[in-house]
């Protein structure tokens, strides 16, 4: 089944050049049953970007999913343009009496700051509790996830020595059968960009949390409230082939002091990436959508 998108926004065409089937709106109103809900907060600078490489990963299942764009109204994005967000995007405020079936929550580049610090941290807290009481799941993503267990279990993020830039290693409990995992090999691979990162000693001191998955490297991977409506992915399933490329390249060229991506390229000069990432992380949403939301959700959102 496909994904529900406006075939005027710059995903739509992208999806559709990878024979990803979409529905633009006016063909889903004709068919007589219930899309689910998504809602995606998205807090990246890079928007456009970020809302395609989301979308691509919520396509790839039977459910139809109907999604709906939502950025903060107290912090202007300098990095989009204000007609995208205006014709695409909704603020908190237009939604915020609406339910539905699932959530998710980006990263966002401010991770050294103080959460309280970040320009829109008390609108983000009203989301919080939004999703709280009108989500069924929600997905939050590596400083959405840090956010998240910060204000709501009160667990600290810390700054790295040096920036967790790459691919890295990951590793389940095979004994564990989460759904959310079902289908993804003992050993899966997830591209990290971050300078912070959140102890999994912390969070498995959290009665209300389990643990998922792990890395050598890179610590803590993926958490869960025990009542499965709160999902942590420390680093970004979503990230495309070219992605790291594209911030190592810029880092660079801006003069930063800058690793190559751990892992990634093939060749010393840092030009061809293998990717070893996206089955994992096509299988993990699917999962998401279909156990942690499709199966538990009302048929008739309030």
């Amino acid at each position: 089944m496909p994904i529900v998108i406006s075939k005027e926004i710059p995903a739509y065409s992208a999806l559709q050049s990878e024979n990803i089937f979409v529905m633009n709106s006016e063909r889903a109103f004709t068919q007589d049953i219930r899309p689910l809900e998504i809602a995606i907060l998205n807090l990246m600078p890079t928007k456009i970007e970020t809302e395609t490489q989301l979308l691509r990963l919520l396509s790839n299942s039977p459910l139809q999913v109907n999604i709906t764009l939502v950025y903060t109204e107290s912090y202007k994005s300098k990095n989009t343009a204000a007609a995208h967000l205006e014709r695409f995007y909704k603020k908190f405020d237009d939604i915020k009496d609406r339910h539905f079936d699932g959530m998710i929550i980006t990263g966002a580049p401010v991770e050294v700051m103080p959460f309280e610090e970040v320009a829109y941290w008390k609108e983000l807290t009203k989301i919080f509790d939004f999703a709280d009481s009108h989500v069924t799941s929600t997905i939050y993503i590596c400083w959405g996830a840090q956010a998240a267990l910060y204000y709501h279990y009160g667990i600290e993020k810390h700054l790295l020595p040096r920036k967790l830039f790459g691919i890295f290693a990951h590793r389940k409990d095979p004994d564990l059968h989460d759904p959310l995992l079902k289908g993804i090999d003992d050993v899966f691979y997830v591209p990290h960009s971050r300078h912070t990162t959140v102890y999994a000693e912390d969070v498995a001191k959290e009665p209300r949390l389990q643990i998922l998955s792990v890395s050598d490297e890179a610590g803590l991977s993926i958490a869960k409230s025990r009542d499965n409506k709160k999902i942590f992915l420390t680093g970004h399933m979503e990230y495309d082939r070219d992605t790291l490329k594209t911030e190592f390249e810029r880092d660079v060229a801006k003069g930063l002091p800058i690793d190559p991506p751990a892992h990634y390229f093939t060749d010393n000069t840092c030009t061809k990436v293998r990717v070893t990432w996206t089955s994992a992380a096509n299988l993990f949403y699917t999962n998401w959508l279909n156990y942690y939301v499709y199966q538990v959700t009302p048929f008739k959102l309030k």
